[in-house]
This record gives structure tokens, sequence and C-alpha cells, in this order.
């Protein structure tokens, strides 16, 4: 049984997390290339504004912050997973070269069919959770060693090596590519945040709703995956077909987020690690403030970069890598 003041503790970080996570969107909702003032943004929402401050907010600035609040979610809980699942605390699904996997695919698609949201927008995600598993499996098997079974740090090595090969690969397959196509490649590998339209948010959400359920519901294996895998079989946890199982979500998480967000890292290694120092290793305690502490990040990234150089702003993935980075080499220092 949880001590009492730990969980009023959990509860109250996690509503601090909610009130700054709605501060941010607000914030953001209001900034940009035309500024928003806090009355025109107030009548504009209850309906009074005029036509191009609707536009503004409803066709532009809106479902692109709703994007970045559930793929930052999205990328969170996949390393949350990623990181239980391997206990390995430097998993990331960027790190680990599950989102260069996933854009590879991208780029594939887009060589050979369209990048015009209405005719591929839906059909997109999978073609990036086809590339992050076949990666995710490659990994595995190159990270195994027989009688040790798959090493954290050999982990990190390998996805660190074969995400390098793969955005090798991605490079020279864009030079291929014609200019419109280029541009979509380069904007997709820097991170910038690409689904600006209500579709995109509607190709997100339904993976989310479903997904994140069960990860919740799998909270208790995962506190138990953590331990040696000799205890958490004999707790009577089938370890195998519990670690696939949640692997496939978490690459799916990652999937689909970087398909419509761009190729983000760092977000799945920072969020899960805040929330852990903020109120522990629980499972059941940590992920919702990890999903909550994901979408304040990207969200605050992209708000940042949009207001950083107008009018095309700096990719959301470039700032997150800025803070990312010196956390990741942090903890390899500390490990």
């Amino acid at each position: 049984m949880i001590h009492q003041a730990s969980q009023k503790k959990v509860r109250l970080i996690f509503f601090i997390s909610v009130v700054v996570l709605v501060s941010a969107f607000i914030i953001s909702v209001a900034t940009g290339y035309i500024s928003l003032s806090p009355s025109q943004l107030g009548r504009t929402i209850f309906g009074f504004g005029t036509s191009q401050e609707n536009l503004i907010l409803f066709s532009f600035r809106l479902p692109r912050i709703l994007v970045t609040i559930l793929a930052g979610m999205g990328l969170a809980l996949s390393g949350a997973i990623l990181q239980s699942v391997t206990r390995n605390p430097l998993s990331d699904p960027g790190i680990l070269g599950i989102n260069a996997g996933a854009g590879l695919m991208v780029v594939i698609y887009v060589m050979y069919f369209s990048s015009e949201a209405t005719s591929f927008i839906y059909v997109l995600p999978f073609f990036a959770l086809v590339g992050g598993i076949l990666t995710t499996i490659v990994i595995y098997l190159l990270s195994f060693k027989r009688g040790e079974g798959v090493e954290p740090t050999r982990l990190v090595l390998v996805g660190v090596g074969l995400a390098s090969a793969i955005n090798g690969l991605i490079f020279t397959l864009t030079a291929r590519l014609e200019e419109e196509q280029n541009a979509f490649i380069a904007n997709w590998i820097a991170g910038r945040i690409w689904g600006d339209d209500w579709i995109f948010v509607l190709a997100l959400l339904p993976w989310l709703l479903i997904l994140s359920p069960i990860i919740f519901s799998k909270a208790h294996i995962l506190n138990i995956l953590n331990l040696n895998e000799n205890v958490s079989v004999g707790l009577g946890v089938k370890v195998e077909r519990e670690r696939r199982l949640l692997l496939l979500i978490a690459v799916s998480l990652a999937a689909v987020s970087v398909s419509v967000s761009g190729g983000i890292a760092f977000i799945g290694l920072m969020a899960p690690h805040i929330a852990r120092n903020l109120v522990g290793p629980r499972h059941q305690s940590f992920l919702p403030i990890a999903a909550v502490l994901g979408s304040i990040l990207l969200l605050v990234s992209d708000t940042i970069g949009r207001s950083l150089l107008d009018p095309s702003g700096i990719p959301a993935g470039i700032i997150v890598t800025i803070i990312g980075a010196p956390y990741f080499l942090y903890l390899m220092a500390k490990r």
C-alpha cells in the first residue's frame, strides 16, 4: 500500500503538470507570426472572432498544437516503455533508431506514392510502423548475445550506429526526389511539425486512445519487468510475451507520432526521467506525468521555434535536440 502522502504528492505533481500544459497551450495559441491578444483569443474561442482570427486559430494553430501535444505524449509513453522493458534508462525511440526506421519508410512512401495529406495521411502511420518494427527487430538481434541476453549499453550503441546508417540511406534516397518532395523530407528530418490540419489530429488520435489504456493497464507488469528476469518469471509473468507486446506498443506509438510530427528525438528520454525523479519509479505514478511532460516539452519547443525566426520558424526537433543532447550525455557520463 502506497503511503497516503505519496499519493497526494503524485496527484499534486500531476495537477501542476496539467496546469503547465494548459498554460503552454494558451501561450502557444496566442503566439506566432500574427499574435492574438487575450481579448482576441477569448472572443474567437467563443465564436465572436473575425474571419481572419477564426482562420488563424481554428485552421492553422489549433490543429498543429493538438498534433504536437499528442505526438509528445506518444513519444514520452514510448520512451517510458522502452526504458522499462529493456531495463535501460538511456532508451529512446530516437536514440535507438526506431524513428530513423520509421523515417526511411516515410521517404520510400513519398518516393513511390504521394505527399498530399488527403491521399496518404491515414496510410503513412502504417508504413512508419513497419519501418519501426523492422528496425527494432534488427537492433534486438544485433544486441542479443547468447548467455547474456540484451546488454543495455550494447543496445544503445547498436541503436545509435543503425540510426546513423539509416539516416545516411535516407539522405542518399532524397537526392533522387523532386524539389518539393526533397523539401518535405528535409523538414521531416529536422523535426518540423508538418501536420497542421485537422486530418492529422484524426489520424493520430485513435492510436493514442486505443494504446494508452493498454499501457496503463500494464503498469504493474512494467514494474515487475524492471526487476531481475528470474524474479519476474517467479512472480508468474510471461516475460517474453509481455515484453514483445509492450515493445510493439512502444514502436507503434513512436512510429505513428513521428509520421505526422517529424523526426523528433529525446522526448522519450527526458520526459520519463523527469517524471521518475519527481514521483519515483512506480509506473502507476509516473506514466501519466511522463505523458503530460512529453506534451509540454514538444509544445514549448515548437512554440519557441515558431517565435524565434518568423515566418518559417525553427523546427521543434532542433530545439528539442539542443535541450536533449546535453541531457543524454549527462546520463551517459553518470552511468
